[in-house]
């Protein structure tokens, strides 16, 4: 499929809405997959790190 101006691919015949939604939703999930276990990993260090600090002045 071929189409004749940007403004016509971006509205892939009518169905742009449906096409760029699950483009955005699929990168959304995605981004979430990545972000997701770097934040608890982030999170769980600085337990840790809490952790030792309260055990050592004990």
């Amino acid at each position: 499929m071929s189409f004749d101006s940007f403004s016509d691919f971006l509205a892939m015949g009518k169905h742009g809405l449906f096409v760029w939604s699950a483009y955005g939703i699929c990168l959304s999930v995605l981004a979430i997959n990545v972000a997701s276990p770097l934040l608890a990993r982030r999170r769980y260090l600085q337990q840790e790190a809490r952790r030792l600090r309260r055990e050592s002045t004990t």
